[in-house]
């Protein structure tokens, strides 16, 4: 058993050797790290590390793009018996200050000089930060190296120096300072330990069998503990190939480039392929439009008998290899041809959505975890996959469904606590159980479903208890919608913030000869609020009326992160979104026999201007 994550990566460093680890994109083509290059890269790293002073215990933090000198970085401050604060590489200024200052980080590695430059500005408040790392560009301040210069350094280390840190490293030393992102507050660091990580990624290890033949294609921000574990400890684990994309932009550019056989992503992702795929459909041939939706059908009806245990029929896997090779090949191409399975995590995936892959044999494995728990609590995997749930609890920790329905988890992957903060660690860990804050329900299998986050849940002034993440990732499934945010505690009714998709909702309009200047023209055309109107009736239709959104604003803008309403991983953080669209909401309740209308709200620079379109 490995005691640090270093250790595992250069016992897999000494058994792969010359295979390829790790591939980047540099001038237009992708090219291969190996295994003994990528170890030597780490050692260097710890080597100049070690020649800057830092030492055991300490912190070093790293904001920049996933990248291989992300990884280098990272396992290089563990290997010292130093500790890694990732940072989102798109924090603002102030969150990227207090995450700094509270951990007390001594080196940050960054690839944005005007960073490194606004934070020297602020030495004032960062005492203890003594060296910034360019990993691009060159230094123009004492304090700031470029790579280059850095890496020089390690030639003034020892080996032995680096060795004999290396091999005293203890399972349970603390590795890593992760702060979340919240939806509320200020950041707070999670303290996971070598043991908290390593134990997760050797629990996930015994589910899907992957190795050194997959691909990952690398993407999702390696600052969130999902993507460090799923997509980068437990690949190097297995020996998985990682390829990182250019950026979230050219994600499905790389997927065609690296073809990857496993793909990790948020939701949001297979959201917009769902989106795009039937947007293609819809708007071709009469002919291609009807095999397509027989496909899907014929999918869907095998996937609904294997759902409850049994063999598709013979003519159904007659059809199904028929639409294989005319339907459904074309949609694993644009995925690169070889990908085996996709793995969801850090928001619902929309139960439609995973049928409709799976239908077309690209199956999604839903999973569920937090940042506390390394992150992994449950997980769909092959042989054991139950749509609408996110999977089993992992054998290594134990699960339960408090009284008033919070899942509570026990475990060799729960965290030691909060940084410093021992008053909201006393909270969330109460008799060795973590109070996970989502409430949770087991069936008789076993499998995990998350209805919502504890502190979500609406309470209407009727005293209807509502959890509003089922009908807000209903809605986005439309072609229409990008974002929802429903909003009704102590209120007589629903109502929401509707974000449209703009690049849909510009070719509808080109459709409908609808002329418009910009977004705040286009979101207020009653024709438009009357389509979302209209397509958002059809979805809610199935709920009860208490559960129905009553009125919703149309707004611009897609909520921001720089503004701070979403999280990095686009979770909305409803409490700031509710504060600053108080007057908006406020206005979408009426007194007692006013006409029910939905409304636009516009916001260009400093101007807002709200305007209110009748209910057909």
């Amino acid at each position: 058993m490995h005691q640090t994550l270093p250790q595992m990566v250069f016992d897999r460093i000494e058994r792969f050797a010359d295979r390829t680890a790790l591939r980047r994109k540099i001038n237009g083509t992708y090219q291969d790290i190996s295994w003994q290059q990528f170890g030597r890269q780490i050692r260097a790293f710890a080597g100049s590390l070690l020649s800057l002073g830092l030492k055991p215990e300490q912190q070093a933090a790293i904001m920049a793009p996933n990248c291989p000198e992300w990884a280098f970085a990272d396992l290089a401050i563990l290997s010292v018996g130093a500790r890694t604060v990732p940072i989102y590489h798109t924090e603002g200024l102030k969150t990227i200050a207090h995450i700094l200052a509270d951990a007390e980080c001594r080196i940050l590695f960054t690839h944005s000089a005007l960073l490194a430059t606004e934070l020297l500005k602020q030495r004032d408040k960062l005492p203890q930060l003594k060296t910034i790392i360019l990993l691009e560009g060159s230094a123009e301040a004492e304090e700031v190296l470029s790579l280059e210069s850095f890496l020089e350094l390690a030639e003034q280390t020892p080996a032995t120096q680096l060795e004999t840190l290396l091999q005293s490293g203890q399972r349970k030393d603390l590795a890593t300072l992760v702060y979340t992102s919240g939806t509320t507050g200020e950041p707070k660091g999670a303290m996971l330990s070598h043991d908290n990580i390593l134990s997760n990624v050797e629990a996930c290890s015994q589910l899907i069998k992957i190795g050194p033949e997959d691909q990952c294609l690398s993407f999702l921000p390696l600052s969130h503990i999902f993507e460090r574990m799923a997509g980068y400890y437990l690949m190097l684990y297995q020996g998985v190939v990682i390829a990182y994309a250019e950026s979230i932009d050219t994600v499905p550019a790389n997927l065609i480039e690296v073809k990857p056989t496993i793909v990790i992503s948020v939701p949001r992702l297979y959201e917009k392929m769902y989106n795009r795929v039937l947007e293609r459909v819809t708007t071709g041939p009469w002919l291609k439009k009807q095999l397509f939706f027989w496909a899907i059908k014929v999918g869907k009806q095998k996937v609904a008998r294997e759902q409850q245990g049994q063999t598709p029929t013979p003519l159904q896997t007659t059809l199904l290899d028929i639409f294989e090779k005319l339907v459904f090949c074309k949609i694993k191409d644009r995925l690169g041809g070889r990908l085996r399975f996709f793995i969801s995590g850090g928001a619902p995936l929309v139960k439609e959505i995973a049928e409709f892959f799976l239908a077309a044999g690209v199956p999604i494995y839903e999973g569920y975890g937090l940042t506390e728990t390394s992150p992994v609590i449950a997980v769909n995997y092959p042989g054991k996959h139950r749509l609408g749930t996110v999977g089993l609890p992992l054998q290594s920790q134990e699960v339960k469904i408090a009284e008033d329905g919070e899942l509570l988890v026990k475990g060799p992957n729960v965290f030691l606590g909060y940084w410093k903060n021992p008053e909201r660690s006393a909270e969330a860990l109460k008799d060795g159980w973590f109070c996970t804050g989502d409430i949770g329900a087991l069936d008789n299998d076993g499998f995990l479903t998350i209805t919502d986050r504890k502190k979500d849940i609406i309470v209407t002034a009727g005293g209807k208890n509502i959890a509003p993440q089922e009908l807000e990732n209903l809605l986005k499934t439309d072609k229409f919608i990008s974002s929802v945010m429903i909003y009704g505690d102590q209120r007589p009714y629903l109502t929401a913030l509707v974000v449209p998709d703009f690049e849909a909702l510009q070719k509808y309009a080109a459709y409908k000869k609808i002329d418009f200047l910009d977004h705040c023209d286009l979101v207020n055309h009653p024709q438009i609020l009357n389509l979302i109107r209209r397509r958002i009736d059809k979805l809610q239709r199935p709920f009860p009326s208490f559960r129905q959104i009553k009125r919703f604003t149309l707004l611009s803008r897609d909520f921001s992160g720089e503004k701070g309403e979403v999280t990095p991983t686009l979770k909305i953080k409803r409490n700031i979104v509710g504060k600053r669209f108080a007057k908006v909401l406020e206005d979408l309740y009426r007194q007692a026999g006013e006409a029910i209308h939905d409304t636009s709200y516009c916001t260009t620079g400093s101007e807002a201007e709200k305007t209110g379109v009748e209910k057909p």
